[in-house]
């Protein structure tokens, strides 16, 4: 069965933006020290698909804008982003109303996300990742759907803001895998999901 990973940017606190959205206290991939980097690219080196929820269409013309930057340092990376498959989960998007260019490369899930995301991992292939947003996180964690959370903390407490875990009832256990300190103050904390 394939691997579904979450990769996501957090405060001290847990959350992953403010209040209204912000996220100018992220240290970003442009900030990133070398060990960092290569980490982040051993990470998806084995990712062959990307879910993603409705705030898709931001990851999508922010990843294209780099890749079509052939200058930027990040511009390999984006291209990856850009090249693999994408599975789009949205009830409120509707694939006849949208350009191609809008969603390239992604395939409109038609299914609820539990029975979805299973079909997908039950699939030949390689990690499946996700990176947001915190509504669509939350349902996967709900689900018991995410096998491994790469959580990027970052040197900051916000107070108040929103949280993946929010809308989470049950409990779940994690192992931790691996913590690393990187330049900037940020840790990644890799944990599994322990299943009985």
């Amino acid at each position: 069965m394939r691997t579904l990973k979450l990769q996501i940017l957090m405060s001290v606190d847990g959350f992953i933006a403010g209040v209204n959205g912000e996220m100018d206290w992220m240290i970003l991939s442009q900030h990133q020290d070398a060990a960092l980097k290569t980490y982040v690219n051993e990470l998806t080196a084995p990712v062959d698909c990307i879910v993603m929820g409705k705030t898709s269409s931001g990851f999508i013309s922010h990843w294209a804008n780099i890749a079509n930057t052939p200058d930027s340092p990040q511009q390999a990376f984006a291209q990856k982003m850009m090249d693999v498959q994408k599975v789009l989960f949205s009830t409120t998007i509707d694939p006849s109303e949208t350009a191609p260019q809008e969603y390239p490369n992604t395939i409109m899930a038609n299914v609820p996300l539990k029975e979805g995301i299973l079909a997908l991992k039950n699939q030949a292939g390689g990690d499946i990742i996700t990176y947001g947003g915190s509504r669509f996180v939350t349902a996967l964690i709900r689900e018991g759907l995410i096998d491994e959370y790469y959580l990027s903390v970052n040197p900051v407490v916000l107070g108040k803001g929103m949280s993946i875990f929010a809308g989470v009832e049950a409990r779940q256990n994690l192992v931790l895998v691996e913590s690393r300190a990187f330049e900037h103050g940020k840790v990644v904390l890799h944990y599994a999901l322990k299943r009985d």
